[in-house]
């Protein structure tokens, strides 16, 4: 399968940027790693707070720094977050 617009690509370098973000200072030093969305899911609102980040990241882009590609990463994390604990919240809900 082709892609026309260079999605493979970005996909590839949004991956990159996730792995490179376990890496850094606001993981937590225990055997778990936790993060901040682990102490946000355990109050329950993880949700929000990534959906707000995701808004926050895609109307800063071009106008902080330009058209700076690392917002869009971010918000592309901070959806993919926002999937994540839809996902579980619902799962948890019909239990």
């Amino acid at each position: 399968m082709s892609f026309k617009y260079d999605e493979k690509k970005n996909l590839d370098d949004v991956i990159e940027y996730i792995k490179n973000t376990y890496n850094q200072h606001y993981v937590g030093d225990d055997d778990n790693g936790t993060q901040i969305q682990d102490l946000l899911n355990s109050i329950g609102v993880a949700e929000h707070f990534c959906q707000g980040n995701a808004m926050k990241y895609v109307a800063r882009y071009g106008r902080k720094k330009g058209k700076n590609k690392l917002d869009l990463y971010k918000a592309i994390h901070y959806i993919l977050l926002l999937m994540y604990f839809s996902e579980t919240s619902e799962e948890n809900h019909e239990n």
